[in-house]
């Protein structure tokens, strides 16, 4: 155990010890401080006053090797603080630093052709310029450090939604799947039964006709048993019941032996099955031109299973920050990437009275509050406060009677056109035309309760032929 350094210092001198002496008292001094002392003729200990004897004091060896030690020690960090300050190649004062290098260097290293044509500083200049430029380098570090920290943090949350959509989207396909099943059945066993249905009638007309059929041959065979009789009798008899006989012979009417369409008809219950069914199952599905892109919407747009319907909650769902969603107004677009040709889809406003509609462009921002206009990418129309408006620069108002419950959104890429019509009389409310110059997505936005609704549409089958 090391000795603290006030129990290694000389009363007299308050240095460390040098050649320690122990006085008979167990106190202890310099050799050299003890005989000043006792040079005035007093030979006692300078710190208690006790008389010494006589004789030398003995040195206190253990006392003198640990202060040699610790003496030791200071010389080796004076060198080293030396070494430290000292240029290793002159041994003059590191008093410059080379701006170019970026290292402290004496006068001798600033004349030299290493660095004679450098830029330098005062040390004193260069350490407040380094620790300024320092700080920033640690300001900017630590920026970074507390991004990846948050970026961790997203990540995190991000796997956990992750698992929850694909758990939610497994469940909506498995109910879809379900619906389609029970379509299925539901025809599987009309079809069945109507089967059924044809053979008992089929069997209740063939036991008709066996039972006709049976009485018939009955009648005959009780005539050919009378006739084969008569024919037995005398000559007389016979011939007295000759006309009767016959009479009888001639009520015998033969059974049809038509048995066309007796059986069931096969080609109606499986002629071209498959595509029958699926053809039945049109009526009962429906399709969307548009669906809506969960992964675009703000936390505050509540969507249907389906993807085709949105209103405004003021309670927010938890979904991840993602770079595709918006994140500052209410705001989702269709999953469709529209690029060329025609497009069209209706939407039910209904009772809302808070939306926008149209086409944006995929570019937009999704984390900046823009104008829907159409220099930033918007081509809409919107209705707010009881007043239509085109979504120009400025809006323009529009007048119309009533607010429209359906309006269909018509894009002509090639033509550059985006047209708003109500579906109730089919007039035009307001038609952009432009270049596109990107890809459009179909874009909704509302802050109602309400919701807006994307229209399905019939489908329609037409068939090719070679």
């Amino acid at each position: 155990m090391s000795l603290p350094e006030e129990d290694l210092t000389c009363p007299i001198c308050c240095d460390i010890f040098s050649d320690p002496v122990l006085l008979a008292c167990s106190h202890s001094f310099c050799r050299g401080c003890l005989k000043r002392c006792w040079d005035n003729g007093l030979r006692e200990c300078p710190v208690c006053r006790k008389k010494a004897s006589k004789s030398t004091a003995p040195s206190n060896l253990a006392l003198k090797n640990v202060c040699e030690a610790l003496l030791e020690v200071r010389r080796q960090n004076s060198v080293v603080v030396e070494d430290k300050t000292n240029c290793s190649q002159h041994g003059e004062k590191l008093k410059l630093f080379c701006l170019v290098d970026k290292q402290p260097i004496c006068v001798v290293c600033q004349s030299s052709k290493l660095h004679k044509s450098h830029d330098c500083s005062p040390i004193e200049e260069a350490t407040v310029d380094c620790k300024d430029e320092l700080s920033l380098s640690l300001k900017s570090l630590q920026d970074k450090l507390d991004n990846l920290k948050r970026i961790h943090m997203t990540s995190a949350d991000t796997f956990k939604y992750i698992k929850t959509q694909s758990l939610e989207t497994q469940r909506l396909i498995k109910s879809q799947f379900k619906q389609l099943h029970q379509v299925l059945h539901a025809e599987e066993s009309a079809r069945i039964a109507a089967v059924k249905k044809e053979e008992e009638e089929k069997i209740a007309g063939m036991k008709d006709k066996i039972k006709e059929v049976s009485a018939e041959v009955l009648n005959l065979t009780e005539i050919i048993s009378v006739i084969q009789e008569q024919i037995k009798e005398d000559d007389m008899v016979l011939l007295k019941n000759f006309q009767s006989t016959l009479e009888r012979r001639k009520s015998v009417a033969l059974g049809s032996d038509h048995m066309s369409g007796t059986l069931i008809d096969i080609t109606k219950h499986l002629a071209n099955l498959k595509y029958t069914v699926w053809e039945n199952m049109l009526d009962q599905i429906d399709y969307t031109p548009v669906t809506l892109d969960p992964n675009t919407a703000h936390p505050c747009l509540i969507l249907s299973e389906d993807l085709t319907s949105l209103h405004y909650s003021k309670q927010a769902t938890c979904c991840p920050d993602n770079p595709e969603r918006f994140h500052i107004s209410a705001e989702v677009v269709g999953t469709a990437s529209l690029g060329s040709g025609n497009h069209h889809w209706v939407v039910e406003t209904g009772s809302n009275q808070d939306w926008l509609l149209g086409v944006a462009s995929s570019s937009v921002p999704r984390n900046n509050e823009i104008s829907a206009r159409p220099e930033n990418g918007f081509w809409t129309l919107c209705f707010r406060d009881g007043e239509l408006r085109a979504m120009t620069s400025p809006p323009t108002s529009l007048t119309i009677t009533k607010p429209p419950k359906q309006v269909k959104v018509q894009l002509d890429y090639n033509k550059g056109t985006v047209s708003f019509s109500d579906t109730a009389d089919n007039t035009t409310i307001y038609t952009f035309t432009t270049t596109f110059k990107e890809s459009l997505l179909p874009y909704f936005y509302t802050q109602s309760s309400h919701p807006l609704r994307i229209m399905p549409e019939k489908v329609l089958i037409t068939m090719l032929r070679q």
